[in-house]
């Protein structure tokens, strides 16, 4: 019997080293004292200290949460590299409800917890936390960036993820219309928080007409309040159904299944969502109804570029002509994808771990002192 439960114990080991699916170092941080329970997942550091935001979110079981941080960790090693930034990827989610939960007390045990990994990973900001939230962070930790102006940071990332959909959707829109523009376009922007808000000035800026939901109705008056010409509908089911050109998912990842890749008319998906196919399958069916897929990690790194300029001293200039340039790489990206017959995630993949691996070889090369 005793060999049987060892044997056993052996295997629940391996399984799981397996649900790391690859990850260098997943941490669980817990404070009973604050509440905070939190998850750190350092997915790659070969090209540098992973850096990627952290999630604050009432999630509906710790291991929602845990397939949420794997996932999108491995997702910024690919934004990072695509970027042409000298970083990995890593992400951290925080269990619970950040309009009830957040307290100073767990947000600076949580910068404890960061401090702890010695630089290995570097946080920011993401859903459910700020800038204010970061400068608390930074109370106890030295790795933490997205801070205020007043202290020294760059400020809202959000400003910079924003602009730099925008860019990719301009390479999008020239791949499948010919121009980039998306001016006399029609573009369903799901989820008008942080980033979406400003995304559909850049549209209407543009030329678009523009249509919007969100599941919190303060975003929804905001928008409204700020620009009238916007068009509301009451959730994402009459969002998709809508005659679009082009669908903006900018909200919690999942949002494009099967089932919504038949129902768009849009011919082109791209948003500032993290990991907005639901699975392969969706990706296959937008392949095979002819909609240009432009990929979120592709689109949506403006705000890593943002913060990752923090780091040398922050220039807005610097960060938003370097955000510039996600307009070249989605180009890029779509390119290859035509050139190798494959869908435009795939094409990402390959652009992004052609610098990963070309750029973490040269740790391979010893210089003689």
């Amino acid at each position: 019997m005793a060999h049987d439960q060892a044997a056993t114990t052996g295997a629940d080991r391996h399984a799981v080293f397996d649900r790391l699916e690859g990850h260098e170092q997943v941490v669980h941080c817990s404070d009973p004292a604050s509440g905070l329970r939190a998850i750190i997942a350092v997915h790659s550091t070969a090209l540098g200290p992973a850096l990627g935001g952290t999630r604050f979110h009432a999630y509906p079981d710790e291991q929602a949460a845990l397939e949420d941080v794997l996932a999108l960790s491995r997702g910024m090693t690919y934004k990072n590299a695509l970027a042409g930034l000298d970083h990995g990827g890593g992400k951290a989610v925080i269990l619970g409800d950040p309009r009830t939960d957040k307290s100073e007390e767990l947000l600076r045990a949580y910068g404890r917890f960061v401090q702890s990994l010695g630089g290995r990973y570097v946080t920011a900001c993401d859903v459910g936390t700020f800038s204010e939230d970061m400068d608390l962070v930074a109370r106890e930790c030295d790795f933490a960036t997205g801070r205020t102006v007043e202290h020294g940071g760059a400020g809202d990332s959000s400003v910079l993820t924003a602009y730099g959909v925008h860019q990719g959707m301009r390479a999008a829109a020239e791949a499948v219309w010919g121009e980039p523009t998306l001016a006399g376009r029609t573009v369903g922007v799901a989820g008008v928080g942080k980033v979406g808000r400003h995304l559909v000035r850049h549209l209407l800026e543009g030329g678009a007409q523009v249509v919007v939901t969100d599941v919190w109705r303060p975003s929804v008056e905001a928008i409204t309040a700020a620009h009238p010409e916007v068009r509301v509908v009451p959730d994402t089911d009459a969002l998709v159904g809508s005659a679009l050109d082009v669908y903006a998912p900018c909200a919690l990842g999942g949002a494009v299944d099967a089932q919504v890749a038949d129902a768009l008319s849009a011919r082109v998906v791209c948003g500032a969502a993290n990991n907005q196919l639901a699975d392969p399958a969706a990706g296959a069916r937008l392949r095979e109804r002819g909609i240009t897929y432009a990929p979120d990690y592709c689109v949506n790194s403006g705000g890593v570029i943002q913060v990752a300029d923090e780091l040398d001293g922050f220039s807005f200039e610097r960060a938003q002509r370097r955000a510039a340039g996600i307009f070249a790489t989605t180009r890029e990206v779509l390119r290859v994808a035509t050139a190798d017959e494959v869908a435009p995630e795939v094409a990402a993949d390959r652009v992004a771990e052609a610098r990963i691996a070309g750029v973490s070889r040269l740790g391979a090369i010893r210089v003689r002192r």
